[in-house]
């Protein structure tokens, strides 16, 4: 079989349910919808008498319910229960080829693989191959690693970017599937708006020749004297330092009782199981995450952040014309505020080339640490914005796209970018648990 240990990552051993039902056995993200418990309450009942990944998991809406620790043992003692019990089939050593239909009609590609863990990192400017995209916010990952730590299965929201800008990854690997004719090893509709998900095993030596080929390219290109790095965390970045945590942790351990090279290298907490994506997958839409500033005056904020990033102020007519001016380029600001009872609207026209919100936060961070009385928030949709503005003392930020060509190049330059940079598409498009692997023994 193929040898992926150049490239930081190995064939998994899948577990899937022997009778899979999507639309039960499949849930969002643990880390979406953390302020709509309504959500999750429809979820449990979709999800009554059902073998489902969310009883193996701990939604991010309940974390600082009072039952906290009698969640984490539930979860673990299911897990258990599922091995034990017959609810999976025999665990097959693939990978699985993904394509994910969501239900803005948006189809997005993917490859499910298991990362080698002394591969990524994610404190900034690591040579790593793997590397964090946003700023890890370090007391998140504690709690995280009381689920992960001694869990005999993980369940993979985690999903990586490829900077394949040619699609001769993940695309082409679909088209060599698919032109077979081959049964997917799942299908079907996935619940709350999620829309539908099909899988295909990734297993034989042509395929893997296949993956192997492509990926030999892509590190050729991307860690060459002018390139970057090879793959960078997406989605789920705080959950990859847990379980780099978690296997730091336990290879400390293994390391003083005497285990060679070989047994860390075939300890399953050293990987964890997560889904690679193209970048420039057509499926895969990047949104700004925008900014609103409550309590602080307007006026000087604005001229603050035009002295720190350059550029030029200008009024513009309204809603509409400022969201239009703040779309059409990677380098426009657009704010949004009450003046004297009316709502005003200025865009900020910069010559920044790189991630706009790169630039951004620094600046407004130095801002806020003058205003005692100002706070930020961060928040998807201009719509929503524009309703907040209306509605309290605030000032609105609108920030531009995302671009996708300078997305690895920043990253390399800069390191990791602000919190709250970016969305890989809406809440109902992140990556739903399906595919299992077993952790640590039992």
């Amino acid at each position: 079989m193929k040898n992926f240990e150049k490239f930081g990552i190995a064939v998994p051993e899948i577990l899937l349910p022997k009778n899979i039902e999507t639309e039960t056995w499949a849930v969002v993200a643990c880390d979406q919808y953390t302020q709509d418990r309504e959500y999750w309450t429809q979820v449990e009942k979709n999800c009554a008498g059902k073998n489902s990944t969310l009883n193996l998991i701990f939604p991010e809406v309940y974390l600082n319910d009072a039952d906290k620790g009698e969640r984490i043992a539930k979860i673990k003692s299911t897990m258990n229960e599922y091995l034990q019990q017959g609810v999976f089939g025999d665990a097959q050593k693939q990978m699985v080829y993904v394509e994910r239909t969501t239900s803005y009609g948006r189809t997005r590609r993917g490859l499910v693989v298991a990362l080698d863990l002394d591969c990524y990192e994610w404190k900034p400017f690591s040579d790593a191959l793997v590397r964090a995209t946003e700023a890890t916010i370090l007391e998140r990952i504690p709690p995280r690693m009381e689920i992960r730590r001694n869990a005999p299965l993980e369940i993979p929201h985690i999903m990586l970017l490829a900077n394949d800008v040619h699609h001769t990854l993940i695309e082409r690997l679909g088209e060599k599937i698919k032109s077979r004719s081959e049964p997917p090893i799942y299908s079907g509709n996935l619940m709350q708006e999620g829309g539908s998900i099909k899988g295909w095993a990734v297993r034989s030596e042509s395929d893997l020749e296949f993956v192997g080929d492509a990926l030999e390219n892509l590190y050729a290109e991307c860690t060459g004297e002018n390139g970057t790095f090879l793959f960078a965390v997406g989605d789920g970045n705080h959950s990859l330092a847990t379980a780099k945590s978690v296997w730091e942790e336990h290879k400390k351990n293994l390391l003083q009782n005497g285990a060679t090279d070989e047994q860390l290298a075939q300890s399953p907490a050293r990987y964890a199981l997560l889904e690679i994506v193209n970048l420039y997958d057509e499926g895969l839409t990047f949104e700004p995450i925008h900014r609103v500033v409550f309590d602080n005056n307007a006026d000087s904020m604005i001229d603050f952040l035009q002295k720190k990033l350059g550029g030029e102020k200008k009024d513009v007519a309204n809603a509409a014309a400022l969201e239009q001016c703040v779309k059409n380029s990677t380098a426009n600001f657009g704010f949004s505020f009450i003046k004297n009872g009316e709502q005003k609207f200025v865009v900020l026209e910069t010559q920044i080339k790189d991630l706009a919100v790169s630039h951004l936060q620094p600046a407004l961070d130095e801002f806020l640490k003058t205003q005692k009385a100002a706070s930020i928030d961060y928040i998807h949709g201009a719509q929503e914005i524009f309703a907040l503005v209306e509605k309290k003392s605030a000032v609105g930020i609108l920030l531009p796209p995302i671009a996708k060509e300078s997305f690895f190049n920043t990253i390399c330059e800069r390191g990791p970018l602000p919190r709250k940079s970016f969305s890989m598409g809406e809440a109902s498009e992140k990556r739903f648990y399906l595919e299992c692997r077993k952790l640590f023994s039992v």
